[in-house]
Formats: C-alpha cells, structure tokens, sequence
C-alpha cells in the first residue's frame, strides 16, 4: 500500500511539494486550503498529468481536514507570506493561528503521522506543532537549513563555475538572518571554502545566504520563494518514507546538543521511517559557537511569545 502525504497549505509552496512529489512516485497526495476550490483544481490538473510523466499518483484537493485522515507524513505550508521589508518573525502571531489550527485538526485525524512544518519563523512553528500535536519529537522536524544550504551551493557554484554537485555546504542555527553558514566545514571537491575563496567573495556568499529568502521576496512583491522549499521538502519526505537515514540540516529538537535545551533548531538530523533518528554534533570554534548562540537566542524569544 502506497503512503500518505497530507499537504496543509495549497498556495505556491504547497502545489510545488506536490508537483516533485508526485514525480518520485513515492506517495499518495492530499493538497487541503482554506480557498474553495483551489486545492481541488490543483489537485485535479497534477492528476491529468499523470499520464504524460507515466506515473500512478492518486491526488486529492480538500476544504475539508477529514480528507487527511490517514496520513503518513503531514506538511504544513499554510501560513501567510513575507512582503518585502518584512522578516519571517514579522509572522509569529498571525502564522501560530494558522499553525496551531492545522496541527490541531489533522493529529486527530492522523496520530502516527510524522509532521514536516515550512511555515515562518520556521523552527518557532515547529515547536508549536510539536508542543499542540503531543508528538514524540523525533516526529515532527522542520524545513531548514536544506534550502539555505542549497542556496549556498547554487551561489558557489556561481561564483566558482563548477557543478553544484561539487559543492558541499552546511548551514546551521535559526531558519532566518541570522542562520550560520559554516564556511570552514563547507568545500568544493573536498577543499574548504576558505582555501578556495578570497575572504571578502567568501564573505559577500554567507551574507547573501542569510538574505535568500529575503532577495526573493524583494524581486516577487507578492509572494515567497516556493521551488526550492518545495524540493528541500521533498528530500526530506522522501528520506523519510524510503527509510534512508539521511543526514540533512534541518530544525530538530535540541535535548542538550550543541549545549541547547527544548528548542528546534538547524542542525545536521538524520531522517528515516521513524522521523529524526539522529542528531549529528560538528565540532564547533568559539567564533562558530558565538553565531550558533546568538541565533538561537532570537528562536527562543519567539518561543517564549507563543505561550505552550
């Protein structure tokens, strides 16, 4: 029996997850949004193309929660975008509704389900679905530094003129501007970043890192960015539904590591059937240990505002 993945959240984002997912082939899919009819045209036209790619994915489209009952994996996207000018923790409030709703209606529904959350402040609103859903830890994770490492990858390449396939890049702490590219651990065919880049190149990479999600933001005006959070969810579903144990960044439960306590936070999680089944802990220099505790500093101060 094929698997079930419940999409919360039919915008840009959410469509995208289900446009690469239905592509691997990996899982039977539910798109779920507040817009009638949208998740059901969207759903229907992903399901028409079926055929041309040769592929037996089953779609639905759902005003209705009881439609992802079920689920083995449930992504939450819904959540209100960032307009340019804002950051991500401009939409604490207002995304912890949204947030704490979903998480509310479909773990009735679904309690083995493991949850992936996307919507912004990214590791705050993975707290609170953990903290509302009562799941074990390990079964809900964040959508973190995938992409923002991915960013990196594509600017270094940039830069470089290599394949993004030689580009190894780890970024860490908080899903926002002040996430922690680690540049000495980073390389290029196995040569570190920083004996490969002049120190103010290396330097303008990490800033516009930090800043991806914004850049695109100014550029779209009414939107956010949706194909590469699309596919870093994708990776993560598919590591988890094919049992894989891969190890990614994301925003997992800290219970000690990297010296923090009952936060989500960007760091290197292995994923397989079970949900995070590991923690990887890199040796950190005081600098890096410095940017790591700053970062956090700011996710727990949004953590602390939502009251669970």
């Amino acid at each position: 029996m094929r698997a079930k993945v419940s999409i919360i959240g039919a915008g840009m984002t959410g469509s995208t997850i289900a446009h690469w997912l239905a592509e691997r082939e990996i899982a039977d899919l539910v798109l779920v949004d507040v817009v009638e009819g949208m998740p059901q045209g969207k759903a229907l036209d992903l399901l028409e193309a079926m055929p041309v790619i040769g592929k037996d994915v089953s779609v639905v489209g759902s005003n209705d929660y009881s439609a992802t009952a079920g689920s083995d994996i449930i992504i939450i996207t819904a959540g209100l975008p960032r307009k340019p000018g804002m950051s991500r923790d401009d939409l604490l409030v207002a995304n912890a509704t949204i947030v704490r709703d979903a998480t509310e209606k479909t773990v009735q529904l679904s309690p083995n389900a493991i949850y992936v959350v996307l919507t912004n402040p990214l590791d705050a609103m993975t707290y609170l679905t953990m903290k509302v859903s009562k799941l074990p830890p390990q079964r809900v994770v964040g959508q973190a530094g995938i992409l923002d490492s991915a960013r990196m990858r594509a600017f270094v390449a940039m830069e470089l003129g290599v394949s993004v396939e030689n580009v190894h890049c780890y970024v860490l702490g908080g899903h926002g501007d002040e996430m922690v590219p680690l540049t000495r651990h980073s390389n290029v065919a196995g040569i570190p970043l920083v004996d490969i880049l002049p120190p103010d190149r290396l330097a303008a990479i990490v800033d516009r890192t930090r800043k991806g999600g914004g850049e695109i933001v100014s550029l779209l005006k009414t939107g956010s960015a949706y194909y590469a959070p699309a596919i870093a969810v994708t990776q993560m579903v598919d590591a988890i539904l094919r049992d894989k144990h891969l190890i990614i960044d994301a925003s997992a439960y800290l219970q000690g590591e990297y010296g923090l306590r009952d936060v989500y936070f960007g760091v290197p999680a292995q994923l397989g059937r079970k949900g995070v089944e590991k923690i990887i802990e890199y040796q950190l220099n005081d600098e890096e240990l410095a940017a790591f505790w700053k970062s956090a500093s700011g996710v727990a101060e949004n953590n602390a505002k939502l009251n669970v």
